[in-house]
């Protein structure tokens, strides 16, 4: 076979070239510590990775998401502490505002504490995160939650509450709606309310009441009469209101002050001396909003209680607002309770989450990583085979007839 001067060339520069090419993608694995550069290098490696890096990228975004999640909860579960601290001071001020000692002015000392502690907590309920966001308003976060009325507070916001995809099959609640923390006590004990009648003329006070047979609850609402005959005798009538006509549930009987009244598996009993005619209500608990026992339990101090139906009428005010502020304390606490318990799966799904992420990133690098004591050994040998190669070149290309001749 012929071998032209032209073919030595080209054969040798393109062998040198591809050796070169080899050296330089050795120096490039060893310089990234990646043995897959291309997908051409090894396909199912590559696929592979590719599948993995978006895993990563999914745990990483997930591991964001908890970090916003927990600095949102902590962010509540600090306001809430708040306002739990606060509700509990307001106790004493129930109590103190029923000492019987008191002169109305000396009373109304009182009513300062009790604005401010309103206007303190209206704004613990209107809080903003750092982003500006109001935290109890739900998926309003733009809207302020909470504005002055009447009878409390208006709650503009709804019940949403804003979700953070946490895990790749948990999403949860980084807030609580306003409504739910501030508008979800119960009032009286949970089951029933008792009240007394605003225009209430004797001493009647009538107690919280406890349930005696759940199953007997009919959920109606209640009226309890006095009426004084003309030998002096008291006695009571318990008329169902929500039948129609109303039902008379006991009859004209004795009364005795601190003696349990039952009926429909519910007790309580009334303390003092109700004058003639008057009445007392039994009605289902409901929900009750802070802001409104808070407004009610200004009204009842600022009332005057010179005499002892007055101070029964502040005395049946304060038992009512005491009640509702216990419930608004074991509300608060049920939510913290919630928080408490995301803030722990939090934790553990970031435990996981780090577990998962070191597993990756150990499947990757057993994928796409150089085994270095291989890698540098190749690079040896083709920095020794390029040099050899170089050098046969030269000399090769270098051979001609006329160096025979002489």
């Amino acid at each position: 076979m012929r071998i032209s001067t032209n073919m030595i060339f080209e054969m040798g520069s393109s062998k040198i070239g591809d050796l070169r090419a080899d050296l330089m993608k050795t120096q490039q694995q060893i310089s990234t510590n990646t043995r897959v550069l291309t997908p051409a290098d090894d396909p199912i490696a590559a696929a592979s990775a590719l599948g993995l890096n978006q895993a990563m990228s999914m745990n990483s975004q997930f591991a964001t998401n908890r970090n916003n999640a927990k600095n949102s909860l902590g962010q509540e579960e600090n306001i809430l502490q708040s306002v739990t601290d606060m509700l509990t001071s307001l106790k004493s001020v129930v109590v103190g505002a029923g000492n019987g000692s008191l002169s109305n002015d000396q009373r109304q000392t009182y009513l300062a504490q009790l604005n401010s502690s309103f206007d303190e907590l209206m704004g613990m309920a209107n809080s903003r995160d750092e982003n500006g966001n109001y935290i109890f308003a739900g998926y309003q976060t733009g809207t302020e939650p909470f504005t002055k009325s009447a009878t409390g507070a208006t709650y503009n916001g709804d019940q949403g509450q804003r979700m953070l995809q946490v895990g790749p099959a948990r999403q949860m609640a980084s807030s609580d709606s306003g409504s739910v923390v501030f508008e979800g006590g119960l009032t009286g004990n949970g089951r029933f309310v008792t009240s007394a009648n605003a225009a209430n003329a004797g001493s009647g006070i009538i107690s919280s009441g406890s349930v005696t047979n759940l199953a007997q609850l009919t959920g109606h609402d209640y009226s309890v009469a006095f009426a004084i005959d003309a030998a002096n005798v008291t006695t009571y009538t318990v008329t169902d209101n929500s039948t129609v006509p109303p039902t008379a549930v006991a009859t004209a009987q004795p009364y005795t002050s601190g003696q349990p009244i039952e009926f429909d598996g519910m007790r309580f009993d009334v303390e003092g001396k109700p004058a003639n005619g008057d009445t007392f209500s039994v009605k289902p608990s409901t929900n009750e909003s802070i802001f409104t026992t808070l407004t009610n339990l200004i009204a009842a101090i600022s009332l005057p209680a010179t005499d002892a139906d007055g101070q029964a009428k502040l005395t049946n005010f304060l038992n009512t607002a005491n009640d509702n502020l216990d419930n608004a304390l074991q509300n608060i606490s049920a939510v913290r309770s919630t928080v408490g318990s995301r803030l722990n799966e939090i934790d553990s799904l970031d435990s996981v989450g780090s577990g998962l992420q070191i597993q990756y990133q150990q499947t990757l690098s057993d994928l796409v990583d150089i085994d270095p004591v291989e890698a540098y050994s190749r690079f040896t040998q083709q920095q020794f085979t390029l040099d050899a190669a170089q050098k046969t070149f030269i000399k090769t290309a270098g051979l001609s007839l006329f160096d025979m001749l002489r």
